[in-house]
């Protein structure tokens, strides 16, 4: 697994392709390992590393979401290079549209690994809260944007709009009674939220 798990890194290297950092990685790792879950949601598949770092660390079944079309293919090889591809399921198409489906559908997962556009994590929220069962864990990647989303300075026009979305994700998250949310300011930042 660790090999395949290099390959990835290398190939995202090379194609600018943004993968989880490796101190994230590892508390992923950790996570899956102590909390052992059975149903794994993943938005945001890119080429399918964090998805393999999950399975390799529990025995969960994995659903997981990717919009763009030459990532997904990327991602199916790779979850059959690790051996994986009978414990994941990847669905094309907008996360947001998947999201609501499971939520009508009554799905629930017992880790949620939101790694998706960082402007929507707020929107997908109230669905993603109603998921995820109780001790199940929402694990957001990216939510301190490049340390932005903290910073007192005057944000860039472009980055600003995705800037304000993660406050209000953070915001959200952590006055949320019903979650017990850790931040956890390594890299691009994390939050863990366990859902009471």
């Amino acid at each position: 697994m660790e090999k395949i798990l290099q390959e990835i890194k290398a190939q995202a290297k090379e194609t600018g392709v943004p993968i989880l950092r490796d101190q994230s990685a590892q508390i992923l790792c950790d996570l899956c390992k102590k909390n052992k879950p059975q149903r794994i949601l993943e938005i945001g598949t890119a080429t399918g590393y964090s998805a393999i770092v999950m399975l390799s660390s529990c025995e969960a079944k994995l659903i997981t979401l990717e919009k763009d079309e030459e990532r997904a293919k990327t991602a199916l090889l790779n979850f059959s290079k690790a051996g994986l591809e009978n414990r994941v399921r990847l669905i094309k198409g907008d996360a947001m549209d998947a999201i609501k489906a499971f939520y009508d559908q009554k799905e629930t997962f017992d880790f949620i690994f939101l790694d998706g556009p960082k402007g929507q994590y707020v929107k997908y929220l109230p669905y993603l809260k109603a998921m995820l069962v109780k001790g199940g864990i929402l694990f957001a990647d990216d939510v301190l944007l490049h340390g932005w989303v903290k910073s007192n300075e005057k944000i860039a026009h472009k980055h600003r709009t995705m800037v304000m979305a993660l406050r209000r994700f953070l915001e959200a998250v952590e006055n949320d009674k019903d979650f017990e949310t850790k931040l956890v300011e390594i890299e691009d930042g994390l939050s863990i939220s366990t859902k009471l």
